[in-house]
């Protein structure tokens, strides 16, 4: 009746099995973090993927308080934040805390340049976050098919790539806690579309 873990495996050595799928999709599309790039909370994966290809970073946060935010700012009611202005947006396991989801994309979609890219991950199969429920809500999840339609509406004229990654097998440690490390790269890798544990969207600005 209890897991493993409930700290998502961070506790048990190795990446949490959605952060081993995260990281994958950012390694793959790592030359898309360029230029001038917005993460949300921190910008740990701005200097991990981008590196020296980034030439200004900013992170948004929706309250004051957090001391590594450049930028205080609801994505669903962004007016200060200025249109076109990012090369890439790096948007991981975010959208869930947002009632708005909608109003969310239009907003990433507006303050990116034209061509820049949002690199957007969102959980499919997933346990509650209980940190974020207490303080701003943990509101949905998602499947690739309401990941694209969501991401189409704002970027109609652009480009879309919906990916799903995940299996019964990871699913399964995943619900229970277990970290990336308790399983093979096989096991991880192999996909299964009945079993979406993580969702990744790369949506490109017509430019």
């Amino acid at each position: 009746l209890t897991p493993v873990s409930r700290r998502f495996g961070w506790d048990r050595g190795g990446l949490p099995i959605d952060r081993y799928y995260i990281e994958r999709f950012l390694g793959q599309y790592a030359p898309d973090i360029a230029g001038h790039v917005l993460e949300v909370r921190d910008d740990a994966y701005t200097r991990k993927f981008g590196g020296s290809r980034v030439t200004k970073a900013d992170v948004l946060h929706p309250t004051s308080g957090n001391e590594k935010a450049t930028i205080v700012a609801d994505l669903t009611s962004a007016e200060h934040v200025p249109s076109s202005t990012f090369d890439c947006i790096v948007l991981t396991q975010v959208l869930p805390f947002i009632p708005d989801v909608q109003a969310a994309v239009r907003t990433i979609q507006r303050i990116l340049r034209p061509g820049g890219v949002v690199l957007a991950t969102m959980p499919g199969i997933s346990q509650i976050v209980q940190y974020d429920m207490d303080r701003w809500g943990d509101y949905w999840r998602f499947t690739s098919l309401s990941a694209r339609r969501i991401f189409e509406c704002a970027f109609s004229e652009g480009e879309v790539r919906v990916e799903t990654h995940g299996n019964v097998l990871a699913a399964t440690a995943f619900l229970q806690g277990l970290s990336s490390r308790e399983l093979r790269p096989d096991e991880l890798d192999y996909r299964d579309p009945d079993y979406e544990v993580l969702i990744t969207v790369r949506a490109r600005k017509h430019a």
